[in-house]
């Protein structure tokens, strides 16, 4: 007859019952922690280490921010954490953001989108000198329907410069260079896999563009670049058996271009079509499925890896960063803002067609004043045809200028940057309007950028919801001081935070009462 062996409680502490010590052991998320019962098994404590004496009703294991997320994305990618800085336009988010998110084997992008084609390369040429021996980095190719042409040069560069990463952002169709993106240099390595160079990161909020991404680039884009000797023909007969995105990003209700949908509703329903689609077609490797919106709190992050996100995505609160190229004014402004003090906009890039993105409305009145200058280029045909009164008032209130220094302006701009914009506006009145309107738009992103106090009333800054959560959860504390906000820090302890969170909710499931304090992570400088 068998004796039972009896469990090793060499060095087992002993079980507590506190919430003071279930509290604490929330923060331990390092250690094993088993779930035990007191004499009556009424009560539930907890203890860490080795396992203890007496009734043991369940065990965590240790547990690692590492983990939060799918390690297939950390694997694909070369990083130590599911965690990428969003790329954030006109050059927000910065090569030395980008730099220490990949030295902290993290993801970050450039924020190449407004740039013109001079400054994405000295971007590129910059970082890939600096992260010569690294591939966690990448820059972002937005969806420019105004410009076409930039927005095929601007890929055809990060492709020539080898960017190891790129997030195609703002996209509602496939182009000609998001597909060539994805496709320009397929081939099959000694086992017969297809190989990407490029790896590509999506971002999308609705289920219809989602689709786009989970499928194969359609036949008659990739017919048309290898007519155009942009791809080989075995390019594009591998590109047949792909989809376009190594990974999508489904943005909820965030800063900038964004939908203000659900995370909650829209991530399941886009993971539910990635798993459909690759039964359908069979792929080896499913699509990784992040979150992105409205992530400014550890709760946020832990809600997005409980709903499934392989990886997040945060960019509002990386505004207010240490590395952020955008001023300290505007940076200022950011802080004291709240869940609340945000609205939305037209869009500079996408005007004409009516798209908005959601800005910074506390301290700010770029709001209501580009929605004025949309509502007067929609109801009139040209800028002669405004009425003197509705003229006058654009002019005194929001341009600061007269319409026709507005256009000498414009005119400068476009002739170094694109200069058939300037020769269609000269038989089109309206797209004249257009480009008049947007330089507006175009000039309050940049005196945010630099600080131009003069024109502080009319600051564009894209900022989503998250931003005021971050504000509240690290007020009074270690990133409350602007010195401390470094992007890595910031990254870490939302991960941290998240993980700490997700531990609480662990052994709230086992029916341990884990007190409000639990759930109240608070910042402090990790390494």
């Amino acid at each position: 007859m068998s004796v039972p062996t009896r469990p090793d409680t060499t060095g087992a502490h002993p079980p507590d019952f506190s919430p003071e010590a279930v509290t604490a052991c929330t923060r331990r998320i390092r250690e094993h922690v088993h779930i035990v019962t007191d004499s009556t098994r009424q009560a539930l404590g907890l203890t860490l280490g080795p396992r203890p004496a007496g009734e043991v009703v369940g065990m965590l294991p240790p547990l690692y921010p590492e983990w939060l997320g799918g390690r297939t994305f950390c694997e694909a990618h070369g990083v130590r954490f599911p965690y990428v800085a969003g790329e954030m336009a006109n050059g927000i988010a910065t090569t030395r953001m980008v730099t220490e998110m990949a030295r902290a084997d993290m993801l970050g992008f450039f924020g190449a989108a407004g740039l013109g084609l001079p400054e994405v390369e000295r971007a590129v040429r910059e970082l890939a000198g600096r992260l010569a021996d690294r591939t966690n980095w990448g820059v972002n190719l937005i969806h420019s329907p105004a410009e076409p042409e930039l927005e095929l040069r601007v890929a055809k560069l990060l492709l020539d410069h080898r960017v190891p990463c790129v997030s195609l952002s703002a996209y509602m169709e496939l182009t000609p260079a998001a597909v060539l993106c994805a496709t320009r240099g397929l081939r099959r390595d000694g086992d017969g896999r297809i190989r990407r160079p490029t790896r590509i990161l999506a971002k999308i909020s609705r289920p219809e563009v989602a689709e786009k991404f989970l499928t194969p680039a359609p036949p008659d884009l990739l017919r048309r670049l290898v007519e155009q000797s942009e791809l080989s023909a075995e390019e594009a007969e591998l590109a047949a058996h792909l989809p376009v995105a190594e990974d999508i990003t489904v943005e909820a209700d965030s800063g900038g271009h964004t939908d203000n949908r659900p995370l909650g509703s829209t991530l399941p329903r886009v993971l539910a079509l990635r798993d459909d689609i690759t039964r359908r077609l069979g792929y080896r490797r499913p699509v990784g499925i992040g979150a992105a919106g409205g992530l400014g709190t550890p709760a946020g992050v832990a809600a997005a890896f409980a709903l499934g996100a392989t990886y997040v995505v945060t960019g509002s609160v990386n505004q207010t960063a240490t590395e952020a190229g955008i001023s300290d004014d505007a940076k200022a402004m950011l802080a004291q803002a709240d869940v609340a003090d945000v609205a939305m906009a037209p869009a500079a890039d996408m005007f004409e067609l009516g798209v908005t993105l959601q800005v910074l409305r506390r301290g700010s009145m770029f709001a209501p004043r580009a929605a004025q200058l949309y509502a007067a280029y929609r109801a009139y045909p040209s800028l002669e045809e405004l009425p003197t009164a509705v003229r006058t008032k654009l002019e005194r209130d929001i341009l600061r200028a007269s319409v026709d220094e507005v256009w000498e302006r414009t005119e400068r701009f476009w002739a170094a940057r694109d200069p058939e914009q300037i020769t269609r506006a000269r038989s089109d009145p309206r797209h004249r309007m257009a480009l008049v309107f947007r330089w507006y738009l175009g000039s309050s992103s940049r005196w945010a950028i630099e600080g131009d106090t003069t024109r502080r009333a009319d600051y564009q800054i894209w900022c989503g919801p998250a931003m005021g959560a971050f504000n509240r959860w690290t007020a009074g504390g270690f990133l409350a001081e602007r010195a401390n906000r470094t992007v890595v820090q910031i990254a870490l302890n939302l991960l941290e935070g998240a993980a700490v969170l997700t531990r609480a909710h662990q052994l709230r499931t086992y029916g341990v009462p884990v007190p409000a304090p639990a759930f109240d992570y608070t910042p402090r400088r990790l390494a």
